[in-house]
């Protein structure tokens, strides 16, 4: 049976853990918000239920809950973020912070980062900047999943781009999207629960398109080579141009041995909306493109026609009147960590 927990609780449980697990205050907030906001979201696959692992991430040593960042910055525009193995979220939220700080002298902010672990749903980051009016890039890569364009394995990862900008409206405008047709953990949920695939999403270690989770290798890339080209260019930003791992030599999430790093890469981009046109105008524009698109006449009475970010902020709204659901799985991983630290969760039913 499905449980489910008030938001404001769930994130107050998530830092408490995350303090008991021995997290500085930055790098448990940083995590507790990225955590917290894909689960309010609707972002499953990267929401709470990967909370025990990331503590056990900091027990063992993989990530450093503790991390001394190191930046250096030899242009005026652009930095190198040294994130000393931290929490992707937490090396994220500050290669923004320091995007920022930089786009307000100089228009544009550009931070790459090394030495970091994965920053999950990478909206956190970029939302946060779009929330101060700022338009901002995130790029990470990940771990050999995706099918290689003619090819029976995979090179890339899913390699994810994230793009926000402001508007009039209180949430901005967002596209938070993997390359690959669906993410890496969406498709572990799907296998945990033995639900048959759909055609377009994955294939067998020969590269034959399977519908059997037990038996997929490699995830299909989204738009085929069109997601396969754009896992490249992340991977460019992310592994190569940081010195980090790239594509097969890049450590597997869950199979790397937990004491050791995985060395990833992060790239951001901040940018000023008020070069061409006052910001004032930029969110005014924004927001009627919003209008625009939104007031079209849908196919069918069932779904209304939505912009990027339109299903998360619903999802937003619901689940912070009815409760954040956790499957059964979830649950129980919260419960023993409720145990372990010594920390109450509180579900709703």
């Amino acid at each position: 049976m499905t449980k489910r927990i008030n938001h404001k609780k769930l994130k107050l449980f998530v830092l408490e853990v995350l303090k008991k697990a021995g997290l500085d205050v930055y790098s448990r907030r940083s995590v507790a918000t990225g955590l917290y906001e894909a689960s309010v979201r609707g972002v499953d696959s990267h929401g709470v239920r990967l909370l025990s692992h990331y503590v056990n991430s900091a027990l063992k040593g993989r990530k450093n809950p503790k991390p001394n960042y190191k930046f250096k910055r030899p242009f005026p525009a652009l930095g190198v973020l040294n994130a000393d193995n931290a929490f992707g979220h937490a090396a994220g939220m500050k290669a923004i912070d320091l995007c920022i700080k930089i786009a307000k002298k100089n228009g544009v902010g550009v931070v790459a980062v090394k030495n970091s672990s994965h920053p999950g749903a990478l909206a956190s980051m970029a939302i946060k900047a779009a929330r101060k009016n700022y338009i901002a890039f995130a790029f990470t890569h990940a771990d050999s999943l995706m099918l290689s364009h003619n090819g029976k394995k995979a090179y890339f990862g899913t390699n994810p781009i994230c793009f926000a900008a402001p508007r009039k409206e209180k949430e901005p405008f967002c596209i938070d999207m993997a390359t690959s047709m669906i993410s890496w953990n969406k498709l572990l949920n799907l296998r945990k629960k033995n639900i048959s695939l759909k055609d377009n999403l994955a294939a067998d270690g020969q590269g034959k398109i399977t519908r059997i989770p037990s038996k997929a290798k490699s995830l299909l890339a989204a738009g085929a080579y069109k997601g396969y080209a754009l896992a490249s260019m992340v991977e460019t930003l992310c592994g190569i141009y940081t010195g980090m791992n790239f594509g097969q030599s890049i450590p597997a999430m869950y199979e790397h041995p937990m004491n050791k790093p995985r060395k990833l890469g992060q790239f951001y981009i901040v940018i000023k909306p008020d070069a061409a046109i006052s910001l004032n105008s930029f969110l005014k524009r924004m927001q009627k493109l919003t209008s625009q698109v939104r007031s079209q006449k849908p196919r069918t009475k069932k779904n209304k026609v939505m912009m990027p970010n339109d299903p998360e902020i619903h999802s937003t709204k619901t689940r912070s009147k009815n409760g954040i659901p956790l499957d059964s799985e979830t649950f129980l991983q919260l419960k023993k960590l409720s145990k372990k630290f010594n920390v109450q969760l509180n579900c709703i039913n």
